[in-house]
């Protein structure tokens, strides 16, 4: 449907419409966008979308590397207090939520009271928001909200001193605070729009950030037209630690973001289909070359000559990323805590043969996970190993020992002499259909029978929360880059939110609380290894890889530097118009 939205800044400007943009950026994101709602939105391309539209108080630094949080509707990082229980935000003034009808055609202020409406809609039972887990019992008198909703109920923890100042007090010190309120989740929301579209408030994104809502095909094409009344200015800190840092930081020294005009983003669910468009020049960079096409781009690990000439640039980026496969611990196949179930489970895990899927299906782009953590993280131990190895003829072993015998058709009963039938569910996918094969292979192996249910990734996520998922292997990107957002996944209490596995072990959950309240140090670190051991010894997951990104993009693009946490580097890029369009004569 077409949007309103430029109609109306031009109105509210009472400036010409904008000449057709000069600077398209050409994306993709891999599944269909969910809604346009910080509170809600959780797969990565609504997240790429929503971070684009909507402001947090704070940001990353583009280019600080270890990364670092910088201010950005905030004029500047918090005040602290010493007991590290009171954060105090002052706004830029100035600010503006666009133009909607909602807001009377016009634009209006951002202020402090944006940011207490937006943090405790997250609480609002009705949206189910999955960022839930970073805020509660975190804020300060938080449980008032969970006992009986109401927006306006008022809690010593969220308060609007002035238009311009917001204190948020916590209930408890938390080290990662202030990376929660960079994330997309954190974002200011306008209660007029978000009452004016009851439930439907993800249809009609109205926020502050770089780019506004264009043309939107849903579940096909999305456009964003850069904000005119966007006050983004590029500043950085960080110390250029490379030449091309160095002429990066020069070139956005200043500038006013987005440097581009528009940024039209298609919905490219196969593989074979972004890598085909990158090639044909359909997009302008690509991240993470699918590991069943990179022989399409690499010869012996270097980009291909033919490419090379052509101006591609290849670089090679650890991202803060873990696949593993959980399996759903309420599962009456699977689950339980008793011995037999554990085997079961060890039996799995011991069946996975991670040198065979680095070499054929990763093609030598990951690390073998030793734990949840991925290299770089803060927590991160890089002496740890894995108790568990791949190791199938143990895995039969223990099968025996607990009594899930091989049948006549040479798979394995359950020890009451049932049929067992291990049911994971896998995406509709080129590559979901290459790890199925890796598993019923690895899984065949010891004895167990196994079926593939194929679907979308958005409908597994949303029938795993709700318990309905026996297994299913996916992948956590770092939300903030400390080793706390990696262990929540198998903290009890968020079982059926981001605990999809529903893991909920009384030591485990006794050591991420302990954890929790630590910053990055030794003694945190041995309750990390403690925590891994007990993942190792119940194995709610198998841990697989972390991936190496294989990362393509064309001449023409400027300033693109990946970043570690952040979705997109959309407001920051460039391009070079004459360049592209001599590529295509």
């Amino acid at each position: 449907m077409k949007r309103i939205l430029p109609v109306l800044l031009a109105a509210a400007l009472a400036l010409p419409l904008p000449a057709l943009a000069e600077k398209t950026l050409h994306m993709f994101i891999t599944s269909s966008e969910s809604a346009l709602d910080p509170a809600v939105a959780s797969d990565l391309g609504t997240l790429s979308l929503v971070e684009n539209l909507f402001d947090p108080l704070l940001r990353y630094d583009y280019l600080a590397r270890p990364v670092k949080l910088a201010p950005n509707t905030a004029a500047a990082l918090p005040e602290v207090s010493p007991d590290g229980l009171s954060y105090t935000f002052r706004l830029r003034p100035g600010i503006l939520f666009t133009p909607d009808p909602a807001l009377g055609g016009k634009a209006r202020e951002l202020t402090a009271a944006d940011y207490v409406y937006a943090l405790k809609r997250l609480y609002d039972p009705a949206l189910k928001s999955p960022w839930l887990f970073l805020f509660d019992g975190k804020l300060a008198g938080d449980a008032a909200l969970k006992r009986d909703f109401r927006i306006d109920t008022a809690i010593p923890g969220l308060q609007a001193l002035d238009r311009y100042t917001l204190r948020i007090r916590l209930a408890a010190p938390d080290s990662n605070f202030l990376f929660y309120l960079a994330t997309p989740a954190a974002s200011a929301v306008a209660r007029e729009v978000v009452e004016a579209y009851p439930g439907q408030v993800g249809n009609h994104p109205v926020g502050t950030g770089p780019f506004i809502l264009g043309e939107w095909k849903r579940s096909s094409k999305i456009e964003l037209l850069a904000n005119p009344l966007s006050r983004h200015v590029f500043q950085s800190t960080a110390a250029p630690a490379t030449p091309e840092d160095a002429a990066l930081a020069s070139a956005l020294a200043g500038q006013r973001l987005p440097r581009v005009d528009r940024v039209e983003v298609k919905v490219a669910e196969e593989f074979q289909g972004r890598m085909l468009g990158f090639l044909g020049g359909e997009y302008d960079y690509l991240e993470q070359v699918p590991e069943s096409m990179t022989d399409m781009v690499l010869a012996d690990g270097r980009l291909k000559p033919e490419l090379a000439r052509r101006g591609i640039v290849l670089s090679r980026f650890p991202t803060l990323q873990t696949y593993y496969m959980w399996m759903n611990m309420d599962d009456p196949v699977i689950g339980g805590m008793d011995q037999a179930h554990v085997a079961l489970r060890r039996a799995i895990a011991l069946s996975y043969n991670s040198v065979e899927d680095i070499a054929l299906l990763k093609k030598g782009l990951a690390l073998p996970a030793q734990s949840p953590l991925p290299p770089g993280m803060l927590g991160y131990d890089a002496a740890y190993r894995s108790p568990i190895a791949y190791d199938p003829a143990l895995a039969r072993a223990l099968l025996e020992r607990f009594g899930y015998r091989r049948g006549p058709d040479g798979f394995r009963t359950d020890p009451a002499g049932r049929p067992l039938t291990l049911v994971m569910h896998s995406e509709a996918s080129v590559v979901g259909r290459l790890r199925d094969e890796m598993w019923r292979k690895s899984l065949n192996a010891v004895g167990l029978r196994v079926v593939f249910k194929s679907d979308k990734k958005g409908e597994i996520i949303k029938a795993s929360r709700l318990g309905k998922v026996m297994m299913f292997e996916t992948n956590w990107l770092a939300d903030f880059p400390d080793g706390d957002n990696f262990y929540q996944l198998l903290y009890g209490p968020n079982a059926g939110r981001a605990n999809y596995a529903r893991f909920n072990q009384p030591d485990y959950n006794r050591l991420y609380e302990q954890a929790r309240a630590l910053q990055d140090s030794p003694a945190r670190q041995q309750l990390y290894q403690g925590m891994n051991n007990l993942i190792h010894a119940y194995n709610p997951w198998v841990l697989l890889t972390h991936p190496i990104s294989a990362d393509l993009r064309q001449p023409w693009l400027k300033n693109y530097k990946r970043h570690p946490v952040e979705f997109t580097a959309w407001r920051y890029l460039d391009l070079d118009v004459p360049a592209r369009d001599k590529a295509f004569r």
